[in-house]
């Protein structure tokens, strides 16, 4: 999410790349924004930028002759999850341009474009800084800073420290990764008691004694949290580039990824706080961490490949998908009857003596033992054959053995009546 950084960067983006650019025409808008329309059209205006924690202002102002004659705009952004200032071609706009500007002719014209994917990004027409939010960070220090020592009796610094980093009340700018960094550098649990963190500042003097130069040194060397707001933020700034942001390119990103210490580094801790931010530290992680919240350390994913020689067997190696054992006993549950429920509700079906033509699925065999596909398939179909000649066997006609006596002819045993 764009923090205080990343909108100071943006508003300084604006600035350079339309110095020298005049705009003319109406602001057009996306049909698929639900942001309000810019009432706004003129021949010829400039664009300026200027930021306040986490706002943008955009300021429209005609030129002098510029028709139809009208004061200048207002308009505040806030950048939601994915907002950002892009300046383009005018035939090749971004996909996710929401609100466009058009300079005036002669070619090539270009746009200056409010691109955001996610969609959360905000505009106000004739829009003024939230009244809501403190000083800013960056540019507002010493109000910041004086904001902050003169409202510790405020509820929000009965808040674990992470999430009262997040009130844009008191720290307008600060965002999920600076919090984790703040904290990282002073050593300070992230669950503990943001009025027990703060209020030891309010008895912090530098000594009298001490030259100018000595007090900066000694500023620089150890830093409070209150300075870190303001001194963390500007390294971003001094990085150029972008700032953060996953959807940048690699150029962009990657000096801003090499500068973080603990915002989803390796190795670090995270939890999440009560309103489901995740936060990163190192160590303890406070006394008001949430209870039954388990901390997961961040590891680099490595891919293990098994290696197969040529003397390995490649019927050994584990198959893609798990192979069904059969449930011991169910077979022999399925052909038996219980004696004591014989005759009540129980199966009338007699057992069948010829077996079945049907695939089986087995426990997997060792290379050794397996006789493969096809003398398996051999193997089945000679059981049954078997199978079937002794049941034809037995329900042919009896032969005599030679140790029976034959049966008695019609002639020894003369009808009775009748002489030999």
């Amino acid at each position: 999410m764009p923090e205080g950084p990343e909108l100071h960067l943006a508003s300084c983006y604006v600035n350079t790349q339309c110095k020298d650019l005049v705009f003319a025409g109406r602001a057009e808008k996306s049909e698929v924004s639900k942001n309000p329309e810019v009432p706004f059209e003129s021949s010829a205006y400039r664009i300026t930028a200027t930021s306040r924690g986490k706002e943008v202002r955009l300021t429209l102002s005609p030129l002098p002759g510029a028709h139809p004659p009208q004061a200048p705009l207002d308009l505040v952004f806030r950048f939601g999850m994915s907002g950002s200032f892009q300046v383009v071609p005018a035939d090749a706009l971004p996909k996710h341009a929401h609100l466009r500007f058009y300079t005036a002719s002669p070619p090539p014209r270009r746009a200056l474009c409010f691109v955001d994917i996610r969609r959360f990004g905000h505009w106000e027409v004739q829009g003024t800084w939230q009244p809501g939010r403190g000083p800013c960070v960056l540019l507002e220090y010493e109000k910041f800073r004086e904001n902050v020592l003169q409202n510790l009796a405020d509820k929000t610094f009965d808040k674990p420290i992470c999430e009262a980093l997040l009130d844009q009340k008191f720290f307008n700018g600060i965002g999920n990764y600076l919090r984790a960094e703040i904290l990282h550098r002073l050593k300070i649990p992230p669950f503990e008691k943001a009025r027990t963190v703060l209020e030891a500042l309010k008895c912090r003097r530098p000594n009298p004694e001490l030259t100018l130069s000595k007090k900066v040194k000694a500023k620089l060397e150890n830093p409070d949290l209150l300075e870190l707001c303001h001194s963390v933020p500007m390294e971003v700034i001094q990085l150029g580039g972008k700032g953060y942001g996953p959807e940048r390119e690699e150029d962009d990103f990657s000096a801003f990824r090499a500068w973080l210490r603990c915002y989803s580094v390796s190795g670090m801790s995270c939890l999440p706080d009560r309103h489901g931010r995740t936060i990163w530290f190192q160590g303890d992680p406070g006394p008001l961490a949430p209870k039954g919240g388990k901390s997961r350390k961040k590891r680099v994913k490595e891919k293990s490949i098994p290696e197969v020689t040529d003397s390995e067997d490649l019927t050994s190696l584990p198959k893609k998908g798990p192979t069904r054992a059969r449930k011991p006993g169910k077979k022999s549950q399925k052909g038996s009857v219980d004696q004591g429920t014989k005759g009540h509700g129980a199966s009338t079906r007699r057992p069948k003596s010829q077996p079945r033509l049907k695939r089986r699925k087995s426990a997997p065999t060792s290379p050794g033992n397996d006789p493969g596909v096809l003398g398996g398939k051999q193997q089945l179909v000679a059981r049954v054959r078997k199978a079937r000649t002794r049941k034809g066997k037995a329900t042919s006609k009896p032969r005599l053995s030679p140790s029976s006596s034959p049966p008695p002819s019609p002639s020894s045993h003369p009808e009775p009546g009748l002489s030999p």
